[in-house]
């Protein structure tokens, strides 16, 4: 009859296709900074591509992130392992690694102190307070930085990921996506890209917008645009300590302290909130 070979197509797909990755994972935000992490040591994330990276950090066909971010063991010792929400591997994320402090005390790997390694080199961090079993306070210890880049009246540093700082007026009301996205992609930065921060001076510290490679938007909070921001603040006059730095992001506040030794810059600690927001398993046929 007509509708045989229709009833037969029913029955006749590619099984292949219909095969999926089961993937556990944890959400976190650090100053509503959010990412996605993985358990690593439970499960071989090494095969996992950009395209799938890319569909968890979605906030419409995934999860939804500003990065993703692998718990590994290597050396004996944890490593953190950061994906930018476009799929790509990104370099050192401040926020980042608080919650990655967090997510390894829930997992017992730490008491209140973490030593871990991450792309830039090793990082020493600290549980300060523990407010509730999902909310955290972190100090984290960042690489130190050489020195910055004048270009103009702006600044080009490297805080474990790099960043160009622009000290502005009216912060306000200005469209950070559409300055952003001119600077990222201006012919100096095009080819590998970069973090671009307008900051400025407020009543007890400095106000701070980011717009993040990667990301391509802007974000809540960036911890190694903070610190940038905080290092060029100082050095602008916008602030007269290099203690206690207050970074007002529009996540939340975080806090930068270093010490300054010549044009170089040591001891920096980047402290701000952690929070676990929830978990589950994740399920993609892409692997």
């Amino acid at each position: 009859m007509w509708f045989e070979p229709l009833i037969e197509s029913i029955y006749i797909f590619d099984i292949e296709a219909f095969k999926y990755m089961k993937i556990p994972f944890f959400k976190f935000h650090g100053a509503l900074n959010d990412f996605v992490l993985l358990d690593g040591r439970t499960q071989d994330y090494s095969t996992l591509g950009t395209e799938t990276v890319a569909q968890i950090c979605d906030r419409h066909a995934g999860i939804g992130g500003d990065g993703l971010i692998i718990l590994e063991i290597r050396n004996n010792k944890p490593h953190m392992k950061y994906f930018n929400s476009d799929g790509k591997e990104g370099t050192m994320c401040g926020n980042g690694g608080r919650c990655f402090t967090a997510f390894c005390h829930m997992l017992g790997i730490c008491d209140n102190e973490l030593l871990f390694d991450a792309i830039d080199g090793p990082h020493r961090s600290l549980i300060i307070a523990r407010h509730s079993e999902q909310q955290y306070t972190v100090k984290l210890e960042m690489k130190n930085v050489d020195g910055f880049t004048s270009m103009g009246d702006d600044c080009v540093v490297d805080t474990g990921s790099p960043h160009y700082v622009s000290l502005c007026e009216n912060l306000v009301d200005m469209d950070v996506v559409m300055e952003g996205k001119r600077v990222r992609n201006s012919p100096d930065f095009k080819e590998k890209g970069i973090n671009v921060n307008f900051i400025s001076k407020s009543p007890d510290g400095i106000l701070i917008r980011t717009y993040e490679r990667g990301v391509e938007n802007e974000t809540k909070a960036c911890g190694t645009g903070s610190v940038a921001a905080a290092i060029i603040a100082y050095e602008k006059g916008l602030v007269k300590s290099t203690e206690n730095i207050r970074v007002h992001t529009l996540g939340g506040e975080l806090i930068v302290d270093f010490i300054k030794d010549g044009t170089a810059y040591h001891h920096i600690n980047l402290t701000g909130s952690a929070a676990f927001v929830f978990e589950g398993v994740f399920k993609t046929n892409r692997i």
